[in-house]
């Protein structure tokens, strides 16, 4: 059975960029596309509330709403297999749940003016916290060529363990299915405290940080495939400005979140959070085993 790409749509122009994206995405993979909305309207507030305010019933609300988003997908990608489903319960719950049984999780941002715009919605950060499959969450400037292959390269961080990640896995098959190169990013710092005087670092120690990222760069990708192209690149500076300022010229934009045992969902560190609120185009989050 083929897992779907699920959708998060609330009628918003962000989830609307993300049913675009999402709908692409299905294509390209061959499997179905789910939409979902979900809004306690429907059990806190009720039909007969609404109908005394002379408002519209949330649930009637939904359902053109997903109606709506549908026939978007439909007249996008006529040949995706499309199901639906409205459901009165937090979207948050709803999308973590639903992500047990997709191949891919997508949404969109929130915000409303100013700095609002640039930074991610509660419900897509939650959800990119406790996802059980890969997230990815449409965002940037981009988001007007939802889908398409502009910069032609997908962009990956790589961290200090030497293998083959999930975030790689993932980098690698979207940009086959693209027919893209991949470009895999490793930070690196020379700590403050570090001077001359260090016995291991007398008289080059940037030099010696650098050589090591590009160990660590080399040896994350010693399985990598061969029917993909690959670029490497060492960065001086926090993993999140470097990763922030590769998203200005990527598609997709991909790095891992790291399970804990015995912890509920993932670990997001300041990495993920900075790359998440800030990245100038779609950023996929990857589940990885500790």
């Amino acid at each position: 059975m083929d897992l779907p790409v699920v959708v998060g749509v609330d009628g918003s122009e962000p989830s609307m960029r993300a049913l675009d994206w999402a709908a692409d995405e299905a294509a390209r993979r061959g499997v179905p596309l789910r939409l979902v909305y979900a809004s306690l309207w429907e059990r806190y507030e009720g039909a007969q509330l609404a109908e005394d305010l002379g408002k519209p019933s949330g649930r009637l609300r939904a359902e053109d709403i997903v109606e709506t988003a549908a026939r978007r997908a439909h007249g996008r990608r006529p040949d995706l297999k499309i199901s639906t489903e409205v459901l009165a319960e937090e979207p948050e719950y709803v999308l973590v749940r639903e992500s047990r049984n997709a191949s891919l999780l997508v949404t969109g941002t929130r915000g409303r003016g100013g700095i609002a715009e640039a930074l991610l919605g509660s419900v897509s950060l939650t959800v990119a916290g406790h996802a059980h499959c890969p997230m990815i969450v449409v965002r940037g400037s981009h988001d007007n060529q939802t889908g398409s292959t502009t910069h032609g390269r997908v962009v990956v961080g790589i961290g200090a363990k030497p293998a083959l990640s999930g975030a790689l896995r993932f980098a690698f098959e979207e940009a086959r299915r693209r027919g893209v190169q991949v470009e895999a990013v490793r930070a690196w710092r020379c700590p403050a405290h570090e001077t001359t005087d260090h016995p291991l670092l007398a008289g080059e120690p940037a030099r010696l940080h650098e050589q090591r990222a590009a160990e660590e760069l080399e040896a994350a990708l010693q399985d990598a495939p061969a029917d993909v192209e690959l670029h490497r690149r060492t960065v001086e500076g926090h993993t999140r400005t470097a990763l922030v300022n590769a998203s200005h010229d990527a598609d997709l934009l991909v790095i891992g979140a790291r399970r804990h045992q015995r912890h509920f969902g993932l670990q997001l560190g300041r990495v993920a959070h900075g790359v998440l609120h800030h990245s100038a185009c779609p950023v996929a989050i990857v589940p990885e085993q500790a």
